[in-house]
């Protein structure tokens, strides 16, 4: 499976739901959807129900916060033994570093000074713990949903709020995310594949009005700007520059990041057509986040192809749907499958170099509203998955429902569908200057 990147071809995915915030309080449960769906204990059969899908690759996070309990101090045995049956099983892993949480001795969390070097430090120890296993890392997760929930919402450890502290998350998380690329980089060399995934976000409805114009063309270039920071792109005449720089974010810390481009080998999008398209209502004014949510418009397959696009032209690079589902019955999830499947047929079919479909999760998981509720997990469960999570004596059972073989069989009939160039200059033009570049 080396190189799946380069062949052209449509890759099936899974995905296995690994947020992890590990800070609690009196108010809020830590969060680790790991130990909420027993995946700590079950990790072996969920190989297997990965193994038995037809899915070539699998998205998998290492959790930051138990491999490396002290500063400096690490230990491997839990991913030594997951990533090693994967290799056993000829699992292509694609491991995410980040999945939102740090651990609970780096004090102010991503607010910490040190955060980038210690995410950095803790990425290389993993790039040379695995370099004959692993080959594809995303180095952080949904880099924007991070600063939006830790640093916008104040919902997540630290807690930060309104536009100033938005920024300081995304440069603490640009800094971080391109120190652990180049330094594992470095360690693996040209081989390993860097999978970037970002969350598609959308805006409808009336995005024109005068009291919503300037927020939403804000918020259009904001979904980009960490991606946009790690990749060199933000210099001179970037329309959020400024705001950066009045949020802390100095020359020298522009400059490394331009200087040191930090380019995705596969740029990932995750799409859920039910969340992912916020509408903007005529004289309403919504904050965004989970306190004060826009409403959202389902926009199915438009919306889907409106973002793998806009991502594909930006970054130039081939792209990846590297999230998607819809929470609902088997028979909604079943539609979305086929749909999601069939309209990423067409973009190939049109050039564009779309080369990876993921559905995220393998089993069901467990809302972020749980970390705020008293309330026994079942009330929180997300009915996403190809396998239900169901209560029994002994635990979590994973039951397959008909998305288990619609999955298999669209994986297997994979196989059959031509491939796409990758090369730039035969698919649809990028985009992929700076601003203030010619």
């Amino acid at each position: 499976m080396r190189g799946w990147h380069r062949d052209g071809r449509l890759h099936f995915a899974l995905g296995i739901e690994d947020t992890f915030v590990p800070q609690g309080s009196r108010r809020e449960r830590p969060i680790d959807e790991y130990e909420l769906t027993e995946h700590y204990e079950r990790w072996r059969d969920d190989l297997e129900l990965v193994a038995d899908s037809g899915a070539r690759l699998l998205r998998w996070g290492i959790p930051w916060h138990r491999v490396n309990p002290e500063p400096g101090v690490y230990d491997w045995s839990f991913p030594d033994r997951v990533l090693g049956r994967m290799t056993e099983l000829g699992i292509e892993p694609i491991v995410d570093l980040l999945h939102y949480g740090t651990p609970l001795w780096l004090r102010s969390e991503f607010a910490n000074p040190d955060f980038p070097d210690r995410f950095a430090a803790y990425a290389v120890a993993a790039g040379e713990r695995y370099a004959g296993s692993v080959s594809a890392y995303t180095p952080v997760n949904e880099p924007m949903i991070h600063a939006q929930f830790c640093g916008e919402y104040a919902y997540w450890p630290p807690r930060l709020s309104g536009q100033r502290g938005l920024n300081r998350m995304v440069r603490a998380l640009a800094l971080g995310f391109s120190r652990a690329q180049r330094g594992i980089r470095e360690v693996l060399g040209e081989e390993v594949v860097f999978v970037h995934v970002d969350a598609g976000f959308r805006y409808a409805g009336a995005v024109d009005a005068p009291e919503h114009r300037e927020a939403v063309e804000r918020m259009r270039e904001q979904r980009y700007l960490v991606e946009d920071l790690v990749t060199g792109r933000v210099r001179e005449g970037h329309p959020l520059l400024g705001d950066l720089r009045r949020s802390g974010m100095t020359d020298a810390e522009l400059a490394e990041l331009t200087a040191h481009p930090a380019p995705p080998d596969v740029m990932g999008v995750n799409y859920y057509p039910l969340h992912s398209t916020e509408v903007f209502e005529p004289g309403v004014h919504h904050g965004g986040g989970f306190a004060d949510p826009r409403p959202t418009r389902d926009d199915g397959t438009a919306g889907l192809r409106e973002v793998l696009v806009a991502y594909e032209e930006r970054y130039g690079a081939p792209v990846m749907l590297t999230e998607t589902a819809v929470t609902g019955t088997v028979a909604q999830r079943a539609d979305w499958m086929r749909a999601s499947v069939d309209e990423i047929g067409e973009l190939r079919a049109e050039g564009h170099r779309v080369i990876g479909y993921t559905w995220w999760p393998l089993f069901d998981m467990y809302e972020w509203t749980w970390r705020h509720s008293r309330a026994p997990r079942e009330d929180h469960r997300l009915t996403m998955g190809l396998y239900d999570l169901v209560e029994g004596a002994t635990g979590l059972e994973r039951v397959a429902n008909l998305l288990a073989a619609q999955f298999r069989a669209l994986a297997e009939g994979s196989d059959a569908l031509a491939a796409v160039p990758l090369s730039a200059a035969q698919g649809p033009a990028a985009r992929v200057s700076g601003y203030g570049e010619e």
